[in-house]
C-alpha cells in the first residue's frame, strides 16, 4: 500500500508537466521491471504466510504490446515476472502473470497521458522455492492506473500500479508496480514536423501543427495548399494574394500592380477614358481610337471631320466628307464663270482659250466642293429647226462634260440636259451668239 501511495504522488506531480505533443502512432510496445506486493495472508498446505512477512523485489522485464483502436482506447496484452520474499523463512515466491486488457488514455496526444487498464489474467503461478507450494490458477481479475510520459515522437516512459486477486488455490489479493520504457510505432512522421503522417495533410513537407502539418511559407496565416500566392503574403479574402494598389485586381494578375486601374484593363489606368491603358496610349491625356494608338486623328481645317475622312482636308466643310455644300452662291459663281464658254454656230466645239480656261476654273471649284451632282444644260440659238437644235444643244453639254472629265472631275457627278432653242439668253431670240451656251444647276 505504501508503494501505491508513492506511485500516486509521482502521478500527481507529473500532471504539472503536461505538454501538447502529437503522438498517435497506433502501436506501443513497452519493456520494464515489475515488483509485486502481497496484500493479504497466504494460506496453503504448508501453513500460513503473513503478508507482513512478504516483501517484493524487482523481477525480470515486463513486456506489453497495445494497439490504439478508437480515440483513447487501446487493446493489448502483457507478460510480467516478479518475486516476493518471505523474510522470516528466506523463501522466495515467484510471481508470473500474463493478461489481456483494455486501456484508456486520457491525453494520448499530450506529453503526459494518464491511463487506466482493466482485464483478465490468462494464467498465474505462485510458488515457493521448494516447489511444494506451487499453485496454478485459471484466471485473475485486475485493474491498473498509470501514465505514459513522451520523450519524443516515439519513445517514452511509463509507470503503473495494478491491483489483482487470485480467486482460488490460494485466494490472494496483490498489487504490482511496473515501470519502464515504451516505444510507439506504426505511423511515421516523414517530414519530421511533429505531425504524424496519418494526420499530416502535407506529409512530405515540414509544416505547422496548427495547419495540420502544412507549411505557411509567406507567414500570412493561410496554409500553402489553400494559398493562391504561397510565397507572397496576402489577406484571407484574396485567398492569400496581395493587391498593392487596392484596385481589386490581384498583383499576380495586375499589369500595373502599384497604380490603381481598371479591371477590364488588367489593373492599369486609363486617364483619357478612351479604352486604351495609359501604358499603351501614345496620347494618354487625350482620347483617341485604338487604331491611331490612342491619339485623335488630325483635322487640319477644324471642321470636325478627321483628315483621313475629309475629302477637303484643307477646306472647312459642312458635309459628311468635310467639304462645303454646293450652295446657291457656289452655283452662281460657276454660272458666272461658265458664261464665258462660247460655241461657234452649228458647232459643239468649245471656242477659244478663254472658254477653255473657264472650264478649268469650274473644275477647280468642283474640286473644292467634291460632293453634289452638277447638271449641265446645253442651249442653241433659234437658227435651224427644233429637232436639229435639240441635238446640237445636247452635244454642247456633252462637250463641256467631257472636257471636265478630261481634267479630272468624276463623271458620276456630271449630268447633261438638252434645252434646244427653247430658252434663248435673256429671252432675246435675236442674241444668237449668247444663246449658244451652257448653264449649270445642282441636282
Amino acid at each position: 500500500m505504501k508503494t501505491f501511495k508513492l506511485l500516486l504522488v509521482v502521478f500527481l506531480l507529473a500532471l504539472g508537466t503536461v505538454q501538447a505533443q502529437t503522438s498517435a502512432n497506433p502501436w506501443q510496445i513497452s519493456v520494464g521491471l515489475t515488483m509485486p506486493s502481497i496484500n493479504s495472508d497466504i494460506v496453503n498446505s504448508n501453513g500460513t504466510v503473513s503478508s507482513n512477512d512478504l516483501s517484493g523485489s524487482l523481477g525480470l522485464p515486463q513486456a506489453s504490446l497495445y494497439r490504439k483502436i478508437f480515440k483513447g482506447f487501446s487493446i493489448g496484452g502483457q507478460v510480467a515476472l516478479g518475486k516476493a520474499t518471505n523474510e522470516s523463512t528466506s523463501t522466495d515466491f515467484e510471481f508470473f502473470s500474463m493478461h489481456g486488457a483494455l486501456k484508456y488514455g486520457f491525453n494520448i496526444d499530450g506529453k503526459f497521458s494518464p491511463y487506466v487498464k482493466a482485464g483478465v489474467y490468462g494464467s498465474t503461478s505462485l510458488k515457493d522455492g521448494t516447489d511444494s507450494g506451487s499453485l496454478n490458477t485459471d484466471y485473475s481479475n485486475f485493474g491498473t492506473v498509470g501514465f505514459d510520459y513522451a520523450l519524443g515522437d516515439k519513445f517514452g516512459l511509463y509507470a503503473e500500479y495494478s491491483i489483482g486477486k487470485i480467486n482460488e488455490n490460494p485466494e490472494v489479493d496483490y498489487g504490482m508496480i511496473s515501470a519502464g520504457l515504451s516505444y510507439d510505432f506504426g505511423v511515421g512522421d516523414r517530414d519530421k514536423d511533429g505531425v504524424n503522417d496519418k494526420k499530416d495533410k502535407c506529409p512530405d513537407v515540414p509544416g505547422l501543427k496548427e495547419f495540420e502539418g502544412c507549411p505557411d511559407t509567406d507567414e500570412d496565416g493561410i496554409p500553402d495548399p489553400e494559398d493562391n500566392c504561397p510565397e507572397v503574403a496576402g489577406p484571407v479574402e484574396n485567398k492569400g494574394c496581395p493587391d498593392t494598389d487596392g484596385d481589386t485586381v490581384l498583383d499576380k494578375d495586375d499589369a500595373c500592380p502599384e497604380v490603381a486601374g481598371l479591371v477590364e484593363l488588367n489593373g492599369c489606368p486609363d486617364a483619357d477614358e478612351d479604352g486604351i491603358a495609359d501604358g499603351d496610349d501614345e496620347c494618354p491625356e487625350e482620347a483617341g481610337p485604338a487604331e491611331n494608338k490612342g491619339c485623335p486623328w488630325p483635322d487640319a481645317d477644324n471642321d470636325g471631320v478627321a483628315d483621313k475622312d475629309d475629302d477637303c482636308p484643307e477646306l472647312a466643310g459642312t458635309t459628311e466628307n468635310g467639304c462645303p455644300e454646293l450652295t446657291d452662291e457656289i452655283m452662281s459663281t460657276i454660272n458666272q464663270v461658265g458664261s464665258t464658254i462660247l460655241f461657234p454656230a452649228n458647232s459643239a466645239k468649245i471656242m477659244g482659250e478663254k472658254s477653255l480656261n473657264a472650264v478649268a476654273e469650274i473644275k477647280a471649284i468642283l474640286d473644292q466642293n467634291p460632293k453634289g451632282i452638277i447638271v449641265i444644260q446645253g442651249h442653241a440659238s433659234v437658227d435651224g429647226n427644233a429637232d436639229y437644235n435639240q441635238k446640237l444643244s445636247l452635244k454642247r453639254a456633252e462637250s463641256v462634260r467631257d472636257q471636265l472629265v478630261g481634267l479630272g472631275v468624276d463623271a458620276a457627278r456630271l449630268e447633261v440636259v438638252a434645252m434646244g432653242s427653247s430658252d434663248p439668253l435673256n429671252g432675246d431670240a435675236s442674241d444668237r451668239a449668247g444663246s449658244r451656251r451652257v448653264e449649270f444647276y445642282k441636282k
